[in-house]
């Protein structure tokens, strides 16, 4: 598994040594259906990053080989040697772990350490459209699912290009937009790759989404295109908004789109259509206002039933796996932090004093770091790589540099170069337990391989330390993954994620099972849609023993886990960005995927041989600058500056400078103002400028500088 979309793949094991020595597409999952991506192959069996082979410790500096023994002790004397409440563990997930290690990870950090200062990586990528799903539903997760793919009239990707990060997806998005009277539109101020296959491309004003979206919902509006028996029947809150709306003109003219485009917008969206997002929208200061605002457009004009919907593209192999199963942002089965009940319930199951867990969910990524030094003295990473991923990178590596750090990884990388013990993980193909796709389907994670004997799974090594540290919360060093399955699923009985049903026997028979399953028939459709079949929107898959749809009723009705029983609208409206240009740093910095790499890329480059980072920048921009020299530049903002190769592209547009995320060097550009709602980075939008390499080259010689190169 390399990405969200959760298509099962086959491997085989590599005849000599370790490793995968062949993937390809299963052709028996119910995802996938035998596709695969090249990406995720390649990733897979031929990896170019450096495995983690052996525990090392750092000595006089430098990072050595030593056992399990000497490495495990030398972590577990840094955890136990912090004087409460002079300082806490911080701890660092991610969306690459199972749901087991997820979910054992959680339990140490949650119930183990007592920290608020636990978050992953996922929270950087997707808090924004999490905040929004709870907001408008009172719940996480997408209603729809790839089963409405094929269904819908209309295909709106808005701030995500799946081409290159979900090709799978992608695909199925494509071969329904090919149907006649279907389209495909795009909104997104690059011309990406799922631009270039849409049968339309509005590009907004970098960061200007929600006036867009605004307008977009305005022109419904004006246009009498509101679906009243819907608003009426299951959702609240709709007079406020429309009593808040700007007119489509205004909000158009500040979005940087004509009205043809809004107007191309409103038709699509009269129709049953599917809007997806991606970081585009969520990493925004103004994230979860967007991502609610998408969510208005689908509320007002009827898109919340099958072939239709609010559906936020998840980026990592189990980032929603992390999301419900890690306690990072609610307790198992989404029970809220800031309810006591379920806060004392999570205490008993778990036989730890109610007092030790924390009563609110964190800072937040950016906030445990900003923590580093004061409340934090020691640091605790799972799957993750924070001093390439964290925006103002260069600022993270200073804190984890000042900071005792366990960094527990599958490959190298640049935070496992900083730790002062590193621990060596099982990865994908080595490990066995289960993982959560985007569209809430849960299936089975098997052991192609062994791993090398010098390296454990994640599991073994979050429950080893558990059970040395707190042996009445882990009993056992080395679980088998099924036990804390079943001990996760069992604590979301009668939950608003209710996974109860789900077992590793109904897995091996049906291979995945999509969440809310209470029971050991119910593998679930739509979400909140009590549909014309009487039964809640589930849908059979193929070997499902499970109920029969009951004989259409032609009546449809909605319900929602929120205190009214319904859906809610938001008021939002567009403000400015953290950092805007002006005459100093006149260009918008924004990031974004490749299709041939995956998060900071260290399964696919080398930490110590890079070559500059890749900036595409409009011919006509590059033109006007007097800094490229002989294809390279020098990317500068107010933080740092690095070192670029220019690749003129007009898909950019003027103005903009676009940069991979998988680089390094690219987040020590970025800014850290948050999202105050979801605590999500603003990483899409900074202000910058170009300088002539020679020109920083005298500069760095004559005044201090963050900036290494």
């Amino acid at each position: 598994m390399r990405c969200a979309v959760g298509c099962g793949h086959l491997q085989r094991g590599a005849d000599i040594g370790n490793g995968i020595d062949v993937v390809r597409g299963d052709a028996a999952h119910p995802v996938n259906e035998g596709l695969a991506c090249q990406r995720g192959v390649r990733e897979t069996s031929d990896p170019e990053g450096e495995w983690l082979t052996r525990p090392m410790v750092r000595r006089d500096g430098e990072l050595v080989s030593t056992t399990w023994d000497v490495a495990l002790s030398e972590a577990l004397q840094a955890f136990q040697g912090i004087e409460m409440p002079d300082g806490e563990v911080a701890v660092m997930g991610s969306g690459q772990q199972t749901n087991e290690a997820a979910y054992a990870l959680g339990k140490l950090a949650r119930g183990g350490f007592g920290t608020r200062y636990y978050d992953a990586n996922t929270t950087l990528c997707m808090a924004s459209a999490v905040t929004a799903y709870y907001q408008a539903f009172g719940s996480d997760a997408p209603p729809c699912s790839y089963d409405d793919i094929p269904e819908a009239e209309a295909h709106v990707v808005w701030g995500a290009n799946p081409a290159a990060a979900h090709p799978v997806m992608f695909r199925w998005i494509r071969q329904a937009a090919s149907e006649d009277g279907v389209e495909l539109i795009a909104v997104d101020p690059v011309e990406t790759e799922t631009a270039g296959h849409a049968d339309a491309h509005v590009a907004p004003e970098p960061g200007q989404d929600l006036a867009l979206a605004r307008a977009v919902l305005a022109r419904v509006d004006e246009t009498d295109r509101v679906d009243t028996e819907f608003v009426a029947e299951a959702t609240e809150g709709f007079d406020d908004l429309r009593a808040a709306l700007p007119d489509s003109e205004s909000a158009a003219e500040q979005a940087g789109v004509s009205m043809d485009d809004v107007d191309r917008l409103a038709d699509a969206f009269a129709r049953d259509a599917l809007c997806y997002w991606g970081m585009g929208v969520n990493q925004h200061v103004q994230g979860t206002d967007i991502s609610r605002a998408l969510i208005d457009i689908c509320l007002a004009t009827g898109n919340l039933r099958p072939g239709s919907g609010p559906f936020s593209l998840t980026g990592q192999a189990n980032s929603m796996g992390t999301r419900v199963c890690s306690c990072k942002g609610s307790w198992p089965g989404q029970r809220p932090f800031q309810d006591p009940d379920e806060r004392a319930f999570v205490a008993d199951e778990w036989g730890v004093p109610v007092d030790r867990l924390p009563d609110d969910a964190g800072p937040g990524p950016v906030g445990t770091f900003d923590a580093f030094g004061d409340e934090v003295a020691v640091a605790y990473t799972v799957a993750t790589n924070p001093v390439a991923g964290m925006p103002d990178a260069s600022a993270a590596k200073a804190a984890l540099e000042d900071t005792f750090l366990v960094a527990q990884d599958a490959f190298r990388t640049e935070t496992t170069e900083l730790a002062d013990v590193v621990l060596p993980a099982a990865t994908w193909g080595e490990s066995e337990g289960t993982a959560m796709n985007m569209e809430r389907s849960v299936s089975r994670v098997r052991a192609a391989t062994e791993a090398p004997s010098g390296v454990w799974t994640d599991l073994r090594i979050i429950s080893t330390i558990g059970a040395r540290l707190f042996p009445e919360l882990f009993d056992d060093p080395d679980p088998d993954p099924e036990t804390l399955f079943d001990e996760f699923a069992g604590m979301t009985a009668g939950s608003i994620a209710d996974m109860s049903g789900i077992t590793y026997d109904r897995l091996d028979d049906l291979k995945a099972l999509r969440w809310p399953a209470p029971d050991a028939e119910t593998d679930a459709g739509y979400r909140y849609y009590d549909g014309d079949d009487g039964n809640r929107g589930y849908v059979p898959r193929d070997g499902d023993n499970g109920v029969e749809p009951e004989p259409n009723t032609g009546e449809e009705s909605w319900s929602f886990p929120t205190p009214s029983g319904k859906a809610g609208f938001s008021t939002a409206r567009q403000e400015g960005l953290p950092e805007p240009v002006d005459d100093d740093y006149p260009l918008t910095l924004t990031t974004a995927r490749e299709s041939e790499q995956y998060n900071t890329g260290v399964r696919s480059r080398d930490v110590d041989d890079l070559d500059p980072v890749v900036a595409r920048v409009n011919p006509e921009t590059v033109a006007a600058s007097d800094a490229v020299d002989d294809g390279t530049v020098v990317v500068e903002t107010r933080r740092d500056a690095v070192p670029a190769t220019v690749d003129p592209d007009p898909a950019v547009p003027e103005g903009l400078v676009w940069l991979p995320i998988h680089h390094p060097a690219t987040n020590r550009l970025t800014v850290d103002a948050l999202d105050p709602q979801s605590k999500e980075p603003n990483f899409k939008q900074c202000a910058v400028r170009l300088v002539a390499p020679a020109d920083r080259a005298t500069a760095a010689a004559t005044s201090p500088a963050r900036a290494d190169d």
